[in-house]
This record gives structure tokens, sequence and C-alpha cells, in this order.
């Protein structure tokens, strides 16, 4: 092994280990974008358009890219993979519910202020909503299905954004200062509504009407409660492991700093320490398949816009070399490759694991993805977890070798 990697890896199982980072610009290249249907806007308060997770909207000489979320909650029905469909449009909106209670055998959720917060740092302008329409679930005696947006209240929403000139930070701290109490009001209305339509009994109301009184009071005090909220999450995040996850290390906590001073609170699936060498692992899991679903690592991709924007990464203080990484494990393939892997190895390993073309080509798609924005991308045999190390060890290496390379070029 070369004397430049001639380190070992930091056994973390058991430390509570405590990542600070900071991001100031994003600027980050998707190549896995859905191509999305247009609609015209009369589509738009009809619902019609709302049939797709995201869409195009021809609108007033502007093409939007708009987005919508089923829950405020952003583990449910993969929000960032709609939102990451439509990050090769200037203009990105996403549509995220105030409030979604499915009655009183269902889930309730609030949308957050980080959720807020990370749609600024990824450009996307907010609006936010509420639903005014639902129906009785058929197996459960109090819970709702089929939710609707009021979406003639959303065209309104979307005519003051055609004519809005600052970006989508300003848009959307606007979002929180003017329009969000009565969105949170129009949202407590409709449910009153709709348990009296339907006889589906709800979350009590107090729960809301506490919402409601702290954005009265300030919006501040709004941002700090969801914060706490965030951070609450994000510990109870950190002590549980997902079905669709296969880690290998130790979880992490990591808090992100903006320009501006703005916090957000991630759990990170896996850290790996290898020397000074930080490696920040988002992990997505395919238990049937060869490969984890696009849609899961769609919602991989939208981590790594923020981890490859980090200007800077701390550990316990001290700064380290990371390398934002997208693992992708499966119990149905042998071996491992990533997107430093040579031609003749790639096609070595889709042969072996008998990838369709159809396969190759997503696959390929995502490591010129990863190449362009500077990520680690490896898929691996989740059977054998001692290949992880391999795979960072060889890609330190051939980073190495290909830096060399170029700077040999450069004064050649």
């Amino acid at each position: 092994m070369p004397s430049w990697l001639n380190k070992r890896f930091v056994n973390m199982r058991g430390n509570s280990l405590k990542i600070d980072s900071k991001i100031e610009n994003l600027k980050y290249e998707s190549t896995l974008c859905q191509q999305l249907k247009t609609f015209s806007i009369g589509d738009f308060p009809s619902g019609v358009a709302f049939s797709k997770a995201a869409f195009l909207l021809s609108y007033k000489n502007n093409t939007f890219a708009i987005s919508h979320w089923v829950s405020p909650k952003r583990t449910r029905s993969y929000p960032y993979a709609r939102v990451y469909d439509t990050m090769n449009t200037r203009t990105r909106i996403t549509i995220i519910p105030f409030l979604k209670d499915e009655g009183k055998d269902g889930d309730r959720d609030f949308i957050q202020w980080d959720t807020v917060s990370l749609m600024s740092l990824l450009g996307v302008y907010v609006i936010l909503g509420y639903y005014n329409t639902a129906k009785k679930n058929s197996t459960y005696s109090n819970k709702i299905t089929d939710q609707e947006f009021d979406y003639d209240y959303l065209k309104s929403r979307l005519d003051e954004l055609s004519q809005y000139k600052l970006d989508a930070l300003h848009w959307n701290l606007n979002e929180l200062n003017k329009n969000l109490l009565s969105v949170a009001e129009l949202s407590k209305l409709h449910y009153q509504n709709i348990s009296k339509n339907t006889g589906v009994e709800m979350h009590g109301e107090k729960g809301v009407s506490d919402r409601v009184k702290v954005i009265r009071e300030s919006v501040a005090k709004f941002q700090s409660n969801s914060r706490d909220l965030a951070v609450s999450a994000q510990n109870r995040e950190y002590q549980t492991t997902q079905p669709k996850e296969s880690v290998i290390e130790d979880k992490a906590t990591i808090t992100i700093k903006n320009y501006l001073g703005g916090f957000y609170y991630f759990t990170i699936d896996e850290v790996l320490l290898y020397g000074k060498e930080l490696f920040l692992m988002e992990k997505k899991h395919s238990s049937g398949g060869i490969v984890p679903s696009i849609a899961d690592i769609k919602d991989g991709l939208v981590k790594m816009m923020l981890y490859t924007n980090f200007s800077e990464v701390l550990v316990s203080g001290e700064p380290y070399s990371h390398h934002p990484t997208l693992g992708l494990t499966s119990e149905n393939i042998q071996g491992y490759c990533h997107n430093l892997s040579t031609e003749s190895e790639l096609n070595s390993f889709f042969s072996k694991n008998a990838f369709s073309k159809k396969a190759i080509k997503s696959f390929m798609d995502l490591i010129t993805e990863a190449t362009k924005n500077n990520f680690l991308v490896f898929l691996m045999d989740s059977r054998t977890p001692k290949l992880q190390k391999e795979i960072v060890i060889e890609y330190l290496k051939r980073k190495k070798m290909n830096r060399q390379l170029m700077t040999i070029k450069k004064f050649s």
C-alpha cells in the first residue's frame, strides 16, 4: 500500500460524532431528472396537473417546474425525489401543505421551518397550501383519504409569484412572514368542514390552535419552535435504522450553517473516518432488486446537492477533508463497482450481475452525475460488508492518481 494510504480506519462505534459544516453556494448538475409533462394553466386550478408528482407549467411567458408534497413531513412519499426532478429547470416551485391530518386513526404532520430553509438552499420557491376536500377511508372509522389542495388558492399564489423578481430565499421568508398564519387558519377551518362532511373525528384541535398561537406571537418564535422539533426528530432518527438502509458504520448528526447564519439539522446514515478523510454516506438498500429504486436514489441525490457544496466540515471542532458518498447496497449482486471503476471493470460487473441494457444506462447516468459533481457513488453486495472499506481505499487511491495525471497533462 502506498505510504499516503498508510492510514487506519477510525472505529466510531459507540461514539457520539458531532459534525458541523458550512454551505455558501449551491452548484450542481443534475442528469437523472425525469422528463416532465407540460400542462397549461387551465390544468392547474382544475387539479389535473396534480396527477403528476412533478410537472412543467407554461404560464405568462414563464416555464415553471412544480412539485407537490403529499405531506409536510419530509420522510413520507419521497418529496425530495419530486423536488429533484425539477432541479434542471430555472424556476422551481414546490407546494407543501402546512398541515396534513389523516384523522384520529391516522397521522398528523406540520410543516417545519427547516424544510422551508432547505428549499431555500436549493433555490426552490415554496408555496404553502392547505387541503379543502377529502373522502372517508373505507377501512378505518376515523381516517380520511384522497385529500386535495385548494387549487384556486394555489393559483392566486402562483399569479403573485409569476410577477416576483427576487430569489427563492426572499420569497420563502415572505411566505413565512405574511402567509403562514392565514394558511394555518384556513387549514384548521377546512379540516373542521371535512370532519363534519365525512363524520371522521380528526386529531384534537388544540394542537392546531397551539401551533397557530405560536405563529401569531411571531414567525421568529415559530422558527425557533420548529428548529427544536427538528433537533428532536434528528435525535430520534439517529437512534433508528430504516428498512431502506443497510448500514455498516454508525450514524452521525450534522448541523449545516448557511451564509446567513441559518442552521439545518440532518442525520447522516453512515460516517467513515480514514485518517483525516471523512466519508459522509447516504445509504440506499434493495432487498428485492439489483439496484435500489430510482426514487430512493433521487432522494439520496438531494443530500449530495448539499454535501458536495460544503465549504468546511468540522468533526468535534477539527477540520477534515470530506467525501460526499451515495452508497447503494443490494442482496442480489456480487462484488462492487463505483464511479472511478474502469470501463472493463464496469462491463465485467454488469455482465456478472445480469444487468439489462436499461439498467446499465440508468446506472451509467448516475455515475456521470457523481463524476460531474465530485462525489463517490458505489453499488455493493450488502452481504459482504468488508467491501465498503475496500471501496473507500480504492477510491482514494484512484482519485489521487487522476489528480496526478491531470497535473502531468497541464505541464506537459
